[in-house]
């Protein structure tokens, strides 16, 4: 897994503005990014107007990208005129999503015109490679999860150890596998990834 993104391309496809949300179940992303206006994001939540989202509809049920623009016509709360005058003019949305269930999107937003049907598989591509970046490694053991699911569950090296009748240092050995694996800097982090990721 990819610890750190860089998020330099969707700067550059989103000048005026961009969200992504990544690896998505149910309505929790693994990862988030918003670089978009206060003022909007502060009327966005206080309108609550996730649940009429039009992008967001359609990223549901699509992989691949469409202009805002061309979602107008199911945008009863006037959503995308709203961000126009929050200075999103001109958006995107990208969406990609996944066998079983997992999905990823980004909302991306420039000044000057609309994208081109270029950007657009751009967008869409680039949704899907991060998307995939953020993928959960398949190499983790039984007993790797095992004691990272003890430790989710607030277990002490030491109790562990006693549970599964081995010694502390086998633990330890399986944590730093399963960290180094998930590329966590300690082992709450691993624990936390591994149940972000549905692993545990």
């Amino acid at each position: 897994m990819t610890e750190h993104l860089s998020y330099e391309v969707a700067q550059r496809l989103g000048p005026s503005g961009f969200y992504l949300g990544l690896r998505i179940r149910f309505a929790f992303p693994a990862r988030e990014a918003i670089h978009l206006p206060r003022s909007w994001v502060e009327l966005y939540s206080r309108e609550k107007f996730f649940f009429a989202d039009p992008s967001l509809k359609w990223s549901y049920e699509h992989t691949g990208a469409i202009r805002l623009q061309e979602l107008s016509e199911d945008d009863p709360l006037r959503i995308i005129p709203q961000a126009r005058e929050q200075g999103l003019r001109h958006g995107a949305v990208a969406s990609y999503n996944e066998d079983g269930g997992l999905r990823s999107y980004g909302l991306f937003y420039r000044d000057d015109r609309e994208y081109d049907d270029a950007e657009l598989a751009l967008l869409a591509d680039y949704v899907m490679e991060l998307h995939r970046k953020l993928a959960p490694p398949q190499t983790l053991t039984r007993a790797e999860l095992d004691v990272l699911r003890r430790i989710k569950d607030g277990g002490k090296l030491k109790q562990i150890a006693s549970e599964f009748g081995v010694s502390e240092g086998a633990i330890k050995q399986r944590l730093k596998n399963a960290r180094l694996k998930l590329n966590a800097s300690n082992g709450t982090q691993a624990a936390s990834l591994a149940a972000t990721f549905g692993l545990i």
